[in-house]
């Protein structure tokens, strides 16, 4: 049973509307108030009730729609007004998403609140790219690291010396443009040059697409295409694994050609398209 003027912070997971939780699914279907970031899916934003009050507060680089403390201040609101409240946020409420600010905020106003985590993109992402964060043979350690700090900080807060040296797997998340002094702190730390990278891009999608570097030419090459966000960085020996284990590009091309034959069919009146199976909606597909 919900609870009226509660707020529920809610992950929404990487991208695929599939790896909601049943949990959080399952909120989004009663909200009255849903409030949503940029990389939420459309169709988990189109299971909300028909009559539920949808408010897109999406960030992204150089561009916030709504302020961190307006959000904040219209979570506390719509719960005061007595509505069931989603909060809906990319990965997990609490993973780089600002999920803490909001419940600090709710707590303060004396809100009642529930997390309901997500599939984060840290692990999710590599994984649909075919890239284990550990592996017995490969690496026993890993760490998520935000490639975004505050601006108002003089020096970044990350310890580089550490994370070059005592880590075998680093995860970057939003660090698309921080890419050319992220790989100059590891360089400088005494990583090695020929550390593998993997950049992934709309990660879990079927516009999801991988390059694959070193920490020796990942910045040229990430310039080269013009890379831009949502993109999950891997740095690591386990980024070599993805040769044998990219399970879901083939997948992607397979589902591809499918779509291309059942159009040449429709075209030529050989064949009627059918239902779209679960694959192709799940990974946003149109034929």
């Amino acid at each position: 049973m919900l609870h009226r003027g509660k707020v529920y912070l809610v992950g929404a997971g990487p991208g695929d509307p599939g790896l909601i939780t049943v949990r959080g699914l399952n909120l989004l279907r009663q909200a009255e108030v849903l409030i949503y970031d940029r990389l939420v899916h459309p169709d988990l934003v189109a299971e909300a009730p028909d009559d539920a009050v949808r408010i897109y507060v999406g960030k992204e680089s150089g561009w916030h729609c709504m302020p961190q403390e307006r959000i904040n201040r219209l979570l506390v609101t719509s719960a005061q007004q007595g509505a069931v409240v989603v909060r809906l946020k990319g990965g997990d409420p609490f993973v780089f998403g600002r999920g803490g600010e909001e419940a600090q905020a709710l707590v303060e106003a004396g809100i009642p609140f529930e997390v309901v985590p997500g599939v984060s993109s840290a692990v999710a992402v590599p994984a649909y790219a075919g890239i284990p964060l550990t592996h017995r043979k490969v690496a026993s350690s890993f760490a998520v690291i935000t490639g975004h700090e505050e601006a108002e900080k003089e020096e970044s807060s990350l310890p580089w010396g550490e994370l070059a040296t005592a880590v075998d797997t680093l995860v970057v998340l939003m660090g698309v443009k921080s890419l050319p002094q992220i790989v100059q702190q590891l360089l400088s730390a005494g990583r090695s040059i020929e550390t593998p990278v993997a950049l992934i891009r709309q990660g879990t999608t079927a516009e999801q697409y991988t390059i694959i570097g070193t920490l020796a030419d990942i910045v040229v090459k990430a310039e080269a295409v013009k890379l831009a966000p949502p993109v999950v960085t891997v740095i690591g020996e386990v980024v070599k694994l993805r040769e044998q284990l990219h399970w879901f590009s083939e997948l992607v091309s397979e589902e591809k050609s499918k779509i291309k034959r059942q159009k040449a069919k429709i075209e030529t009146g050989d064949w009627r398209l059918e239902s779209q199976s679960e694959t192709f909606s799940t990974l946003g597909f149109r034929p």
